[in-house]
């Protein structure tokens, strides 16, 4: 398939303009998927059904771009400072791509549905990788260790009330395709470990 081109349109930027496709003999679409075709864990007999589940839930993890207007203590700032930090953690611990994605997934879906505290805004945070971890990785950091990065500014029981509560607010929904899943079929799809 080549797509034709065609003149830029003048007026609305948003609107979209229809092209052409024209199929030309010899040309196949990359199966982006067949190099791992002897890899068990890539499960490629699954691949498309799975790309079709996560384009259709992918609507549920999406929260309001204007969601932190609803935070009565909080703005969209103070919610970068423990993202950042949380990267940092990240690094520390040596946790996978795919945890940081669904930390930072958790927070703000969480942030979305609960109003918090700005001085309870770090807990979150933790409370969110934690859960990530719990989910995608082998090895979970000890509670202990956490509490003591956070130069013990909660408390065991603190973390567990939190815990409890963001999975209740959040329905226990952890499956849900992050910004990293696409972008890793993306990246696959154009090929850009080929520089």
């Amino acid at each position: 398939m080549t797509l034709e081109q065609t003149e830029p349109i003048h007026g609305d930027p948003h609107e979209m303009e229809e092209v052409e496709m024209e199929d030309i003999d010899g040309e196949g679409v990359l199966d982006i998927d067949g190099c791992d075709a002897n890899n068990a864990l890539a499960v490629v007999e699954y691949i498309e059904d799975l790309h079709s589940y996560y384009r259709k839930i992918e609507c549920i993890g999406c929260v309001s771009p204007t969601y932190m207007e609803d935070q009565a203590d909080l703005n969209e700032r103070m919610r970068d400072v423990p993202v950042d930090w949380l990267i940092e953690v990240h690094d520390k611990f040596d946790l996978m791509q795919e945890t940081l994605f669904l930390t930072i997934n958790l927070i703000d879906r969480f942030l979305a549905k609960q109003n918090v505290v700005r001085k309870k805004l770090q807990l979150v945070g933790f409370v969110a990788m934690l859960l990530a971890c719990k989910y995608e990785e082998v090895s979970v950091p000890v509670v202990s260790d956490l509490i003591h990065i956070s130069d013990k500014a909660y408390s065991r029981k603190e973390l567990l009330q939190m815990e409890k509560l963001m999975l209740n607010t959040l329905q226990y929904n952890m499956s849900l395709p992050t910004a990293y899943v696409f972008m890793r079929m993306f990246l696959k799809a154009a090929q850009a470990n080929k520089t």
